[in-house]
This record gives structure tokens, sequence and C-alpha cells, in this order.
């Protein structure tokens, strides 16, 4: 039998870095588009959102080990179809339409795929309570 693990010592998720190419107009998508709030700006093109409760850092990445796309960040919602369509108006690149991905027993996950102007995907997020 494997020994008991300590306990965590993660708590949360504090921040979350996204490589963007243009930081000026990575945070006015971030801002007007996704709605989320602008926290501050920071120099070599760093800049800042709150994300309930996360802090979502928006960085150029440009050296080395940092020069990737970023990881596919799943932004829960309470109503997908209101939201989706809310920021594919604003002007996010639709990747793929709502749907559902799982049925679950007391819920059905929906999920939504976009593009921010810097080409990384994101998500949006939904569960859907059965009845």
């Amino acid at each position: 039998m494997p020994p008991t693990p300590e306990p965590a010592v993660i708590t949360d998720i504090g921040q979350i870095a996204v490589r963007v190419l243009d930081v000026d107009r990575a945070v006015s998508f971030y801002r007007d588009t996704l709605g989320l709030r602008f926290l501050f700006a920071a120099p070599d093109d760093l800049a800042f959102f709150d994300c309930g409760g996360v802090r979502l850092m928006l960085s150029r990445g440009t050296q080395g080990e940092h020069d990737h796309p970023a990881s596919i960040l799943y932004y829960r919602v309470d109503d997908i179809h209101a939201a989706f369509a809310t920021v594919r108006d604003r002007g996010a690149r639709v990747e793929g339409e709502p749907h559902v991905v799982a049925k679950l027993a007391d819920h059905d996950l929906w999920m939504a795929f976009l593009r921010d102007t810097e080409g990384n995907v994101f998500a949006l997020m939904s569960e859907v309570r059965t009845a």
C-alpha cells in the first residue's frame, strides 16, 4: 500500500500567463471583448487582469522557453449561448459553436472554442444542471 501523501501545499491558482504578440491589442481584446477587469500594466510589456480572483498576465514571452502558444484557458460562464454570442459579436474568432461535451449525472458540460487576437485558443464552459 502506498504511503499517505503529505497535505497539499498548493491551495489555488494565483496567476496564469498568456503569451501574446501585441500587448496593447491583447489588452483591448481581454478588456473589451471578454470583459475582464484590467488591474494594471507593468514594465516589459506586461498587463494584468482579474478573472474571478485569478490574475491573468499577458506577456510578450519572447525569451526561449516562454516563446510558445498559450495553454487553453476555460472561462466559466452561466449562460454559454449568451456569452458566446457576446464574445463572438465583439470580435473573437470562432473555432467551435457551443456544444455538449459530456452528459453527467446531474449536469451537461457545454463548451465553445474561440481565438483571441493573438491566435490563442480559449474556451467558454458552462455546467448546465439537468432535471
